[in-house]
């Protein structure tokens, strides 16, 4: 027994070279897309002085997540500047927020499906564990081979990375609503769609919420990782310090993305629930 191998990437790998040879033109494609938004939202954000910049963003965090988040995101952006971190810690804005967005359209929609039904939810829980415990890297490795080196690879993995997560914190949101409220929706005669969306969504909205604050440290965690890949970003600051055994950068681009958590994490906690209630 001590001869028998069995060794997962003999097969993964020709697959993945399988796929990146007859499909090349469709990774191209979605790598153009998901560049097109990050250069797009760097370009944006360095378009006027860093000081400007972070006082805009200060003024959109308070519009929608009150006073005391606008405060928090002036003082967080004020820790990156002093620093000398605000080139990545813009690259790393846009990362995360189209990590985030992405895993969170994707996980909620797959996660109130799968609350239907308890067949689906049994069937697809050890795929949910499997990508849970499997080590961060391991998911930039087949996004390297289909998209090659750079950002692209590593927003994808950043994606998939935390779909799961959302998934199964959208599904325990689901199945913990009051029975009652969902009946009182039907007996007033109240449209599938219109429960969902007037009910059960605002009524889950607290556990969602913890999805989303997973979503946001997982994605930031991923893209230190995502360094290695040539993502660029404080993970490149954090891959830099360590290659050159440079105490003094490594700490400060770690101290950015404290930084940088602390503000996504309460915005976009504050965000969501303003946001789904004003256009409901």
């Amino acid at each position: 027994m001590d001869n028998v191998q069995v060794s997962p990437g003999s097969v993964v790998g020709p697959a993945l070279s399988w796929l990146n040879v007859n499909y090349h033109f469709l990774f191209t494609a979605i790598a153009a897309f998901f560049d097109f938004w990050v250069t797009g939202i760097v370009s944006v954000l360095s378009l006027a002085p860093a000081p400007v910049t972070a006082g805009i963003l200060a003024v959109v965090a308070l519009a929608i997540s009150g006073w005391r988040m606008g405060i928090l995101t002036v003082v967080g952006f004020a820790v990156c500047l002093v620093l000398g971190m605000w080139d990545a810690t813009v690259q790393t804005i846009a990362l995360v927020v189209l990590a985030v967005l992405f895993s969170i359209g994707f996980g909620i929609p797959i996660g109130i499906l799968l609350s239907r039904s308890e067949r689906l939810q049994t069937a697809t829980r050890p795929i949910l564990d499997i990508m849970q415990t499997l080590p961060p890297w391991v998911y930039l490795v087949p996004a390297v081979i289909l998209f090659g080196l750079g950002t692209v690879p590593a927003l994808i993995s950043t994606i998939v990375y935390g779909i799961a997560p959302m998934v199964r914190l959208t599904v325990l949101a689901m199945v913990q609503i009051p029975h009652e409220r969902i009946e009182l929706g039907r007996a007033v005669g109240v449209t599938k769609f219109d429960i969902l969306r007037k009910i059960e969504i605002p009524s889950a909205l607290p556990t969602l919420l913890v999805g989303v604050n997973q979503c946001i440290l997982l994605s930031l965690a991923m893209v230190v990782l995502a360094g290695l890949v040539g993502a660029g970003g404080l993970g490149a600051e954090v891959t830099r310090g360590l290659t050159r055994l440079d105490f003094g950068l490594g700490l400060r681009a770690s101290l950015a993305i404290v930084a940088l958590a602390i503000v996504m994490d309460r915005v976009f906690r504050g965000a969501i629930p303003t946001v789904y209630l004003t256009r409901n």
